[in-house]
């Protein structure tokens, strides 16, 4: 009997499905929700940069009261004393725009939106991990499960041979060791189911921190074969192509190459236009107005700053070539996982197929151990042992099912496609694009596009 152990699931028509377990994750994973929130919040950086090309109007009012108390000798003796109150008060409006800035803010602008980018790609990289996390912990769950089902029989066959054992004892036919071996081995049977329940509880209990609902009824699971490549070549080029931490620190790169040109902007001439305009009461003596308008350019031509500007150069500098060695570093990184994801792929095939192999002559192993210890050719111990090696066969294709799928969704994962719409999950997709047209070109108001 070669049975597939894991992937004989729940099939009605209210199992839960691998991929409804997936999109459960991808619409109520708190880690890939807050991850979307973190690119809304680089979505603001845009509109934050793009302040520069604008306008700073300011208005202003004073009010306040002026006490004075002269004396004053008189030509011919004697002195004069006055006091005086006024009431100076008057408002004004202020428009400070910039003409040029060295290029900062353009740079600026454009470094905000390859930083929008960048998050994007990392929020790609958040729902792909999530997504694989799901996929485990369902098929962890399925084989937790099916490993319990197995110990539980097991405990039921071997206390069934201890009675047995025990019939024939009392009839004379075997020994008190024969006894002891059926009594030990139920023990042993009995501590790993135990051992099994626990791994099953703590397979749900991921399984609902990653899914957000309890497992019911999981339905089979499948490999994503029609995701994989044909070679580990193929997988790789994909890889080093599309997967999203690639894209996102090729974006850091952009940025910290553009932090450059904002440092540098800095040494450049500044030009801008200054109006006001400003009407005053009582200003020099009780009842006086006065009106007054002006605009005035202004061209700073930056000639000794400390040094400080220099040295944010050249720290820029350098930070634009950590992120190169970074990105190097991460295109290494996503080439190895497609070569380990390969492998364990290849692995988890040629252990299924041994696996399968195994209980097959397990089984007619076993079947002949017992046919001889009815007529005294074999011990007990011997068919104890034969239902061992029957039971650890099983278990074996049970881990090699799980590891089958498992790893078709980390190789999918190393390639960067272990997406949403790769996947065909029926979720609404989320699009950043939606918030970041939203709120890139607002001038105005604090209120989040949602209401908040």
């Amino acid at each position: 009997m070669t049975s597939v152990f894991v992937l004989m699931g729940a099939s009605g028509a209210s199992a839960e499905t691998l991929e409804s377990a997936l999109a459960r994750a991808y619409g109520n994973n708190p880690e890939l929700n807050a991850q979307r929130a973190s690119v809304r919040v680089r979505d603001e950086d845009v509109a934050q940069a793009k302040s520069g090309y604008r306008p700073r109007i300011n208005a202003t009012a004073d009010y306040g009261q002026t006490y004075s108390d002269a004396s004053r000798q008189g030509v011919f003796g004697g002195a004069t004393r006055s006091n005086n109150i006024i009431t100076p008060r008057g408002f004004g409006v202020e428009i400070n725009q910039s003409i040029f800035d060295g290029f900062q803010t353009s740079n600026r602008v454009r470094a905000a939106e390859s930083g929008v980018l960048g998050s994007r790609e990392q929020l790609n990289t958040s729902e792909q991990s999530v997504l694989l996390d799901a996929a485990t912990a369902y098929m962890d769950v399925l084989r937790d499960t099916a490993i319990l089902d197995l110990q539980r029989n097991n405990v039921e066959v071997i206390d069934e041979q201890l009675r047995q054992t025990r019939d024939r004892f009392n009839v004379g036919e075997v020994t008190r060791t024969d006894v002891a071996q059926a009594e030990a081995r139920l023990a042993a049977s009995r501590s790993e189911a135990s051992l099994a329940e626990a791994n099953l509880r703590n397979s749900i209990a991921v399984y609902r921190q990653v899914v957000g609902v309890e497992p019911q009824q999981l339905a089979p699971g499948r490999p994503l074969d029609t995701l994989t490549p044909r070679s580990v070549d193929a997988a790789v080029r994909v890889a080093l192509n599309e997967h999203p931490a690639i894209k996102a620190r090729q974006h850091a790169v952009d940025v910290a190459e553009l932090q450059v040109k904002v440092a540098q902007g800095a040494l450049a001439p500044q030009l801008g236009v200054a109006g006001s305009v400003d009407q005053r009461y009582s200003s020099q003596s009780a009842g006086d107005q006065t009106f007054s308008a002006s605009v005035v350019a202004r061209l700073t031509v930056p000639i000794y700053e400390g040094g400080q500007v220099y040295a944010a150069t050249r720290q820029a500098k350098e930070e634009a070539g950590q992120r190169r060695l970074e990105a190097d570093s991460v295109r290494d990184q996503v080439r190895a996982a497609v070569q380990s994801s390969w492998g364990r792929l290849e692995a988890a095939r040629a252990q299924i197929q041994a696996a399968q192999a195994q209980i097959d002559a397990a089984e007619t192993a076993l079947s002949g151990v017992r046919e001889e210890a009815r007529v005294g050719q074999r011990t007990t111990l011997d068919v104890l042992n034969a239902q061992q090696e029957l039971l650890t066969a099983r278990v074996n294709l049970i881990q090699a099912q799980r590891d089958r799928v498992v790893a078709s969704y980390s190789l999918v994962n190393a390639m960067g496609r272990l997406n949403s719409r790769a996947l065909a999950l029926k979720v609404n997709h989320y699009s950043p694009k939606i918030h970041y047209d939203q709120v890139k070109d607002l001038w105005i108001g604090t209120s989040t596009p949602d209401g908040r």
